[in-house]
């Protein structure tokens, strides 16, 4: 747990590697995953790297995986995981891999050709067979008397006008018959017309069913046509004309005995291919689904492999070619634990020469590394997103883990919404397992999946702040009965039945005996509010307060933590100089606020609470030291020495933290006779001072958006009740019953999309801001880089966050 609060302490190591074993040391290093290796070769291209004939080998074999699997999608093939993690092969058993994958390739690449080639011929078969049926139609039609001569040029307003009324074949006249796609065929029937001058005569008609296109695999629709002509010119243009527009011609014999001779040959060509084009088929699908068994094993090994030779072209070789050298951050906690990976790594290789690791001396600064399981990532993953932090600093994400979902239930406190949220949850916390295998298909589902324990916290926190608003759906608890009661004030004779006919609303007293017991509701607000006219002012008051003392606590907590960087990295003048100011700043201003606040509440009875001055007024006083006004009573005894004290400290701790810090730098650099750029420092810390000063004014105006959104919340919810299902539950009839079915669909609706999603991810966004504006720039510098370790589990998973 030591890291979660400060990163992990890191050291810088050299290790000595022989060749032969340098191989299996870093597959062993990848499966362990604590270490991250520095690039000793920066100013070597990529391509010109010791490993790089591996590193494409690899990248061949990624190709035949993604073809393997690409045909597997085709084929509709489930791919088996069995979720074993296989070790990184030995690069002789590389070798035999590659073998394997392209052996697979070239007998699928052959197979495929095959089919292509299959399917092409029954494609034509079955045209030819389709358009030797409809050709018997096309010259099933009566001979006349031609009343012209054959000689003479033919003359035709349109093709369109066309009516079958002569064809008498004779030694005169020719024909092409073929198919065409069904959306070319009005163009292919103009342009047939026009460059031929009308002297062809054209019958067309659609095929009745689909043909699957072998390069395509879609189902296309074809026509099919038959072109009569007279003379060699002729024959050429229409050729020409079908070629032009992809049109596939077929011979079709003249004699209706030959085309009767030829169908059957075709319909046993068709048989013929069917069955070979099965036998194919159930031939591919065989060698896919083997495939498939070890397509998972095979692309893991890959990756492996490919990062492993990546890495070792991070790697020194040095002039014997024998030994590899190479640097690398880890963790001084799991160095014991990286020695015993790469012994084993030398004894797997077999190499009788142990790796040599030791420590070095270096001024870089090392990378910040945080620990984090399931249930920290999401938090770690909100610090990390506004900076990662500088080497060996406060870590913010444990005191994130419960002030980010509280403030988030402050915006949005309701027993009903947090229910739901907490169902939805659950659900992905139970079905972790499941849900998580399924991750990279939706990157929104992704993000909710990722922080399903962050939402978790969030909704706890919303039933936890709905029972503190006693606010469920609209609607309050009254669990505890309330501390307010309406007899007294009949018993005490303000009200009676003249007042109760002639008023609208009333008012109870609590300073008439009976009416307020005394007690407050045990837990939350009292539900009498829930019915009050007033209700939105006093929710107003009190939501605004509580959400300045909620503000100022966090950010004097942040300023607190600074303290801890600077006794951890022995800094005494920023003690001195910089946090002593800044919480007498602070805590002068507006820790007396939060003072004020709540002495009025514990000081002011019933009886009193009507003489309860304002304290904003008293606030702005305090500023101008105007006390002459005697309207305005006192807080209590000595408040203008003690507030005119506060203000003396606040207005002394700005020139303290702007002047003596410096100065001071100066005289020390001047002392060891050292260059020092005073200017440089100066207008820092001249900023770092105007930064504090006014961001402390305007960062507690900014945690006033708790109360805005807290009311907004609360008030949609109850415009959504009163204007949705009430209406519903309002109605006695029996078309009401029914209705109120539709009502509540509605309801659940609105509730969700507007209350859950919209509302939900605003209160969201701001007590982000809340966490990385106002409370982590108090005493987080977000200056580090993430420690990246080369590790197997994070390259598989693709998700170098978790």
């Amino acid at each position: 747990m030591a890291s979660l609060f400060r990163s992990e302490e890191m050291c810088l190591t050299q290790l000595f590697l022989q060749v032969e074993a340098a191989y299996c040391c870093i597959a062993e290093l990848g499966e362990l995953g604590l270490v991250q290796l520095r690039d000793l070769n920066q100013s070597v291209s990529s391509f010109l790297r010791k490993f790089v004939n591996e590193i494409r080998r690899c990248e061949v074999m990624e190709r035949i995986l993604r073809f393997l699997e690409t045909e597997m999608e085709k084929a509709d093939i489930v791919v088996q995981d069995n979720g074993e993690n296989c070790p990184a092969p030995l690069p002789k058993n590389m070798i035999d891999l590659e073998v394997v994958l392209e052996k697979l390739e070239n007998d699928l690449n052959e197979v495929n050709r095959n089919q292509k080639t299959l399917k092409q011929n029954f494609l034509e078969f079955s045209e030819l067979k389709h358009l030797l049926k409809k050709t018997q139609d096309f010259f099933q039609v009566t001979c006349v008397s031609v009343k012209r001569d054959m000689n003479i040029k033919l003359e035709f307003r349109s093709l369109a006008c066309l009516e079958p009324t002569f064809i008498c074949l004779s030694g005169c006249f020719r024909f092409i018959a073929g198919v065409i796609r069904r959306e070319r065929i009005a163009a292919f029937e103009r342009l047939l017309w026009r460059a031929c001058r009308g002297n062809v005569y054209m019958k067309q008609s659609d095929m009745d069913v689909l043909l699957e296109d072998p390069t395509t695999l879609e189902p296309v629709q074809k026509s099919m046509f038959i072109v009569f002509f007279q003379g060699e010119q002729l024959r050429h243009k229409v050729k020409k004309i079908c070629n032009g527009f992809h049109a596939t011609m077929y011979p079709c014999p003249e004699s209706a005995v030959e085309r009767r001779e030829m169908e059957a040959v075709v319909k046993s060509r068709i048989d013929d291919l069917t069955t070979v084009l099965n036998q194919t088929e159930s031939h591919r699908r065989r060698v896919l689904q083997e495939a498939a068994k070890n397509l998972r094993n095979w692309q893991v090994k890959v990756k492996k492999i490919k990062a492993i030779y990546h890495t070792l072209n991070l790697c020194n070789i040095d002039v014997t070619q024998q030994c590899l050298i190479a640097e690398m951050w880890c963790p001084v906690a799991d160095v014991g634990r990286i020695k015993k990976a790469l012994n084993r790594g030398k004894e797997r290789s077999g190499s009788s020469v142990a790796p040599i690791m030791t420590m070095v001396q270096t001024n870089m600064a090392p990378p910040t590394f945080n620990r984090t399981n399931r249930f920290t990532a999401g938090f770690q993953n909100i610090v990390d997103a506004y900076g990662v932090g500088a080497y060996r600093e406060v870590n913010p994400a444990p005191y994130t883990i419960i002030t980010f979902p509280f403030l988030f239930a402050v915006m949005f406190g309701d027993c009903g919404h947090g229910a739901i949220l907490l169902g939805f949850s659950l659900y992905m916390i139970i079905h972790e397992k499941n849900l998580g295998a399924q991750r990279g298909s939706n990157e929104i589902w992704d993000t909710f999946f990722n922080g399903r324990y962050l939402t978790l916290l969030m909704s706890i926190f919303s039933i936890y702040t709905g029972f503190i608003y006693n606010d469920c759906f609209a609607k309050a608890f009254n669990i505890f009965g309330s501390s307010w009661h309406v007899h007294a004030m009949f018993h005490n004779g303000t009200w009676d039945a003249h007042v109760l006919e002639n008023n609208v609303l009333l008012q109870l007293d609590p300073a008439v005996p009976g009416v307020f017991s005394g007690n407050p509701y045990p837990f939350g607000i009292d539900p009498i509010w829930n019915i009050a006219s007033n209700k939105l002012t006093f929710l107003n008051s009190y939501k605004m307060k509580m959400s300045v003392i909620l503000g100022i606590t966090q950010m004097t907590f942040g300023i607190t933590l600074s303290l801890f960087n600077h006794i951890y990295f022995k800094n005494t003048m920023n003690i001195l100089l910089q946090f002593v100011p800044e919480m007498i700043f602070i805590l002068c201003l507006f820790g007396y606020l939060v003072f004020m606040i709540i002495y009025k509440w514990c000081h002011y009875t019933v009886h009193t609470s009507r003489f309860a001055p304002s304290i904003l007024i008293h606030f702005i006083n305090m500023f101008l030291f105007n006390y002459s006004d005697s309207s305005i009573e006192p807080l209590y005894e000595h408040q203008k020495e003690v507030q005119s004290l506060l203000v003396i400290l606040a207005l002394i701790a700005v020139p303290w933290m702007l002047l003596f810090k410096p100065f001071i730098l100066l005289s020390n650099h001047r002392k060891a006779q050292l260059r020092f750029n005073f200017g440089d420092i100066f207008v820092h810390q001249a900023i770092h001072t105007i930064e504090f000063c006014l961001g402390s004014i305007s960062n507690t105006a900014s945690y006033l958006r708790l109360w805005a959104l807290s009311l907004a919340h609360a008030e949609l919810s109850e415009v959504l009740w009163t204007m949705v299902m009430h209406i519903g539950l309002s109605s006695a009839s029996w078309a009401g019953l029914i209705g109120v079915f539709i009502i509540f669909a509605i309801f659940a609706v609105l509730t969700v999309a507007i209350l859950l999603v919209m509302e939900g991810l605003s209160a969201f966004l701001h007590a982000l801001r809340l966490h990385w504006v106002e409370f982590q720039n108090k005493f987080y510098s977000g200056t580090g880089y993430k420690f990246n370790p080369f590790s197997f589990k994070t390259i598989l998973d693709g998700n170098p966050d978790e």
